[in-house]
């Protein structure tokens, strides 16, 4: 008999409804029992009809013929494992929220009085005023200035000299232009061609290359201001954020590292995304490496051999080095460097990990999903209660009975996140003790769906991990900054595929940096460049402001 799915899920749902009336609590467990069989069995069966599908295309291929064309269904359903509705509190109504009032914050420039036709009025008409309207406009416009520098010619030292032009300008555009084209595209996303042709449309002559090289070239101020920018975020908490999302450059995949707390997200595209990338990241690429006590029970805590620590402790004992020094060391133990590549990442691991615990900016917490790379690079590793939310939500079981159970299971998860939110206001000893015993409750529950269990299981087993807020109340629960951060990337994906040099991807990421600070700090992103452009610095630097707010 051939059974379509949603013949069978029907079929399935009737039958579990009637497995609650069962009093017998025997003949409810072996039903209980093919109940979760049947799930692992459809689950399988989805799994094969899959690979079936890949193998027979893959047949095709080789037979010089195509395979199933991939057509995206429209009808099909959204899988939304999306948490992000949760990590919200559930008590708070959207539709309170007043409009802010735009009249004050408008300001204003000019005043023009508005006078009636006399004739059109009665004669006993008393004048009373005015009633004030306020209307926004603007104006673009050119201001295309001719410079005449002054020149003077020295017969004596046979020499001219020039008046420099005022500071800001260079070349044929001024610190406007330069600054607007900066903004377009890092802060408003616009592409390059867009860019040129708002620019041509309103009477400025500007090449497709010199907008590129206002966007890349020549930005060294602008890098220094991203790393202190960095330095002081370091330095402003305890706790740091990080998440990563592909990027591409000059065509090969790359991954764009994102770095951030309350007051700043930095932006670092790396080749790799290993855990020497990300010490690497923390340190501001001033990676050592420290060869001690510590770094000896790491490396043996990370799986390494007891002869090949012996002979690491014979080589390197009590020593700092950089990675010039230490790649030396490593071609004395490895000569084939493609062999043994997991005792040399081990080396390396333990001993940056050590040597960057021991700066004085260290992070003491790395807030993160549950990815491996970021693993003990910390003293503590708190996870992202959202990401282990959605894990529930990509339970998919076609049993009602199940279905139920995850429903009932999730209102009860996110009752718990929200009195987690409610200890973050008023934390207190007697609370967190209560907290963490309701914890063992709600992560103890046992279920009728193995799958379900599993992941309650799970749960559990990062108990320390997800509870580290009732230790360090300022905490928060989830990894939503550094998503978000993830997010610009994607959508500067959208707008230019990759970079296509070292600069380019360095620019990238400096101004994708100072664009999203200086939206986290309030400050206009535009004004900033063009008064660093300007040279006038009438602004305070982004990372004083995080140092003041800090």
């Amino acid at each position: 008999m051939n059974m379509s799915r949603i013949d069978y899920t029907i079929l399935i749902d009737k039958v579990t409804q009637e497995v609650k009336s069962i009093a017998d609590d025997k003949v409810q467990g072996i039903l209980t029992s093919l109940l979760n069989l049947i799930e692992a069995l459809v689950a399988e069966n989805n799994e094969l009809r899959s690979e079936n599908q890949r193998l027979r295309d893959e047949v095709n291929h080789l037979k010089g013929e195509q395979g199933k064309p991939s057509i995206r269904k429209q009808t099909k359903p959204n899988k939304n494992h999306s948490s992000e509705e949760e990590r919200k509190k559930r008590n708070k109504d959207k539709s309170q929220r007043k409009k802010a009032k735009k009249k004050g914050k408008i300001t204003k420039i000019r005043f023009e009085i508005c006078s009636i036709d006399k004739k059109q009025l009665p004669t006993d008409a008393v004048f009373k005023g005015y009633q004030s309207v306020v209307i926004q406009d603007i104006i673009i416009k050119t201001d295309n200035i001719e410079f005449k520098k002054e020149t003077y010619y020295s017969p004596s030292h046979k020499k001219t000299f020039i008046a420099p032009l005022p500071t800001g300008y260079q070349g044929t555009f001024g610190p406007t232009i330069r600054a607007l084209i900066i903004s377009l595209y890092y802060d408003l996303k616009m592409t390059e061609s867009n860019i040129h042709k708002f620019f041509t449309d309103h009477g400025i002559l500007i090449s497709m290359g010199s907008i590129s090289n206002f966007l890349i070239n020549n930005q060294e101020e602008f890098h220094q201001e991203k790393r202190a920018i960095v330095m002081a975020g370091l330095t402003a908490t305890n706790y740091q954020q990080m998440d990563d999302t592909s990027a591409r450059v000059c065509g090969k995949n790359h991954y764009a590292h994102i770095l951030c707390n309350e007051f700043y997200t930095a932006y670092f595209t790396r080749r790799y995304k290993d855990r020497l990338t990300i010490i690497e990241i923390l340190t501001q690429d001033d990676m050592m490496f420290t060869f001690n006590e510590h770094t000896y029970s790491l490396m043996k805590e990370m799986g390494i051999s007891n002869k090949m620590l012996n002979k690491v402790n014979a080589r390197c004992s009590e020593t700092n080095m950089n990675r010039q020094a230490i790649d030396i060391i490593l071609n004395e133990f490895f000569p084939d460097q493609h062999k043994q590549l997991t005792n040399q990442r081990i080396i390396l691991e333990a001993s940056a990990i050590v040597a960057y615990q021991a700066l004085p900016y260290a992070v003491t917490l790395l807030l993160t999903d549950d990815a491996p790379q970021y693993n003990k690079i910390t003293p503590y590793h708190p996870l992202c209660w959202i990401h282990d939310g959605r894990h529930y939500k990509k339970l998919e079981p076609v049993c009602f009975v199940h279905r139920e159970q995850i429903d009932n299971y999730l209102k009860r998860y996110w009752e718990y996140y929200d009195k987690l939110l409610d200890y973050k206001l008023f934390p207190s000893p007697t609370l967190a003790l209560a907290l963490k015993n309701e914890f063992d409750i709600l992560f103890s529950t046992k279920t009728e769906y193995e799958k379900l269990d599993e992941r309650i299981s799970k749960t559990r087993s990062n108990k320390d991990q997800l509870l580290l807020v009732l230790d360090h109340p300022h905490l928060p629960l989830h990894n939503n900054d550094s998503e978000l951060g993830a997010r610009e990337q994607s959508r500067r994906r959208d707008i230019s595929f990759h970079t296509m040099s070292q600069e380019g991807t360095q620019a990238k990421d400096t101004f994708m940096t100072i664009a999203k600070t200086s939206k986290k700090l309030a400050v206009n992103f535009y004004r900033y460049v063009c008064d660093r452009i300007s040279k006038k610095y009438e602004m305070p630097s982004l990372d004083s402001l995080i140092v003041q707010l800090s």
